[in-house]
């Protein structure tokens, strides 16, 4: 038996659920194992140190077991790990293995031992700055927290700092002016907006300390320290959904409370040396901007706004003239097609960001020639212009808009829908619910890219008063009869789920520039039992 505080594997004897097992503690690998059958391998259960939330010495006082040696042990003592276990569908669960044993000393040294390895954790935070969003999705935002979080986060002695949004933007305002040296993470209880607001904040607040300006489109952006935690309770849920697998309160907590951490690419969105504003998941054109900014008109209609707008929009059918030009990413080792989806551990976003950083150190002493012959260029009539940074995914589109998209490997996936027939256009949105291919249509492009630019036909011929009053004549048509397919004077941009009315932009990704507290989509993850 090893000593408290070594190296040496510890192993015993003890009890779980009447069943002698033979149990061993592994420093070296970090492992919790158990077998329910002494001396054999069968039956066995393991759980990482570092998925163990908490561990504590358990009233064994009052338990009578009718059989077995239970009867002969007089006094038995007992210690309780409390654990994640995996489910179904990427959801993790909080899982409780009690072990007994009539050795007072031994349990205490287990105790011991288990105390000081958790200790080492560095990783985990101890004291969080909680913003919760009472209104966003069905507005169950502080029941969720209350009933699924709070108990979780007592349970591994995390104490917060908790504010309750009354209007918008007080998070971002709030992150602006609170001192934040004190906390190691921030969590946001809402939906994807509420996680937008928390974001502005934190980048803002990180380039304004590091005296950066946001408005300079080419300005290098400094990341923060501070992980952020997504706990899900909006109406989509794309960024958790994308970056953990499922939008499960719980799953997220754990996720929080082990100290997992994910870096993620945030694109800057400028137009005119103006910060327009910043995504991490969708920028859409065309179709996207037309369904969010009809849907902004209906917010009485609560969540069936979108699919109300959804179906308008679709109808409609408008399609708009415009030129984008774009610098592809040819430091990823990926591409939009290569039915590779990002995962924890990710092998394309630890390698693109080792490349990238060196094509930016040779550009930086003139070792190669700069950006300017790369830029591509392409014009044309667009039913959707859309760009990603991450899958996209959520429980309506289990794929999501881009299902190879990576979470971190400094690009952005650029799909252009061209002009085509609406029946076209549905078998193109019909594809984001299935596993067929997407990109598979001779109307649709699709390139990874690390900077982009749109201009609107509309504004290169704003100057012609007269073409102007034909296309407002032609464009209040469109409206009088929304089921007509014609060219309208111009769209907005959904960016993340928040309207931007200047057509044109100017696009840039800022690789891995926030944390998470997550660790990504795990591959097939072993469901084993605890108990």
């Amino acid at each position: 038996m090893g000593a408290p505080g070594s190296a040496e594997p510890l192993r015993s004897e003890l009890w779980v659920k009447q069943q002698r097992c033979a149990v061993s503690l592994e420093p070296a690998r970090a492992l919790l194992r158990w077998w329910r059958s002494p001396g054999s391998g069968a039956d066995a259960c393991s759980v990482p140190v570092s998925e163990i939330i908490t561990v504590e010495e358990t009233e064994a006082q009052g338990k009578h077991y009718a059989t077995g040696r239970w009867q002969r042990m007089e006094k038995p003592f007992s210690f309780t790990v409390h654990c994640v276990k995996r489910a179904r569908h990427h959801r993790w669960k909080w899982a409780q293995v009690t072990f007994w044993s009539s050795d007072e000393q031994l349990c205490h040294r287990w105790l011991q031992t288990l105390r000081e390895l958790l200790a080492r954790l560095t990783c985990r935070p101890k004291h969080l700055l909680v913003f919760i969003n009472p209104f966003g999705g069905k507005g169950q935002g502080k029941r969720i927290y209350e009933r699924k979080v709070a108990p979780l986060f007592s349970l591994a002695s995390i104490t917060t700092d908790i504010v309750v949004t009354e209007h918008a933007n007080q998070a971002k305002e709030t992150l602006y002016e609170i001192d934040l040296d004190k906390y190691d993470g921030l969590v946001c209880v809402g939906g994807d907006g509420m996680f937008s607001e928390v974001l502005h904040g934190l980048i803002g607040r990180t380039q304004r300390n590091a005296g950066v300006d946001q408005n300079h489109p080419r300005a290098t952006l400094v990341p923060s320290p501070l992980r952020i935690g997504i706990i899900p309770a909006g109406s989509t849920d794309c960024v958790c959904y994308s970056t953990v697998g499922t939008n499960d309160a719980e799953t997220s907590a754990l996720h929080i409370i082990v100290g997992d951490s994910l870096p993620m690419d945030v694109s800057s969105v400028h137009h005119n040396s103006t910060l327009l504003r910043y995504s991490v998941s969708l920028l859409g054109y065309g179709f996207y901007g037309d369904l969010i900014k009809d849907s902004e008109k209906k917010r009485w209609m609560g969540l069936a706004r979108y699919d109300f707008a959804g179906v308008k929009t679709f109808l409609s059918h408008h399609y708009y003239e415009g030129t984008v030009s774009f610098l592809p990413a040819q430091h990823t080792v990926g591409s939009p097609r290569d039915r590779k989806p990002c995962r924890a551990g990710c092998f394309v976003c630890r390698q693109s960001k080792r490349q990238l950083e060196e094509e930016q150190k040779k550009a930086l002493y003139g070792l190669e020639n700069t950006e300017v012959e790369e830029w591509q260029v392409i014009c044309g009539k667009f039913l959707a212009i859309n760009a990603t940074n991450m899958s996209c995914a959520c429980p309506r589109s289990p794929r999501g808009l881009s299902p190879a998209a990576h979470l971190g490997d400094g690009s952005s996936d650029l799909i252009l829908i061209r002009k085509c027939s609406r029946f076209d256009f549905l078998r193109f949105l019909v594809r984001h619910t299935n596993q067929c291919d997407q990109f598979d249509f001779s109307f649709v492009e699709v390139y990874r890219v690390k900077r982009f630019q749109f201009t609107s036909k509309h504004v290169e011929d704003e100057d012609s008063d007269l073409t102007e009053r034909g296309k407002q004549r032609f464009g209040q048509i469109c409206i009088d009869n929304p089921s007509c397919c014609c060219p309208a004077s111009g769209s907005s941009w959904n960016c993340d789920g928040e309207v931007l009315h200047s057509p044109s932009i100017e696009v840039r990704v800022h690789c891995q520039l926030v944390q998470l507290f997550a660790r990504g989509i795990e591959e097939n993850p072993k469901q084993e039992p605890h108990s």
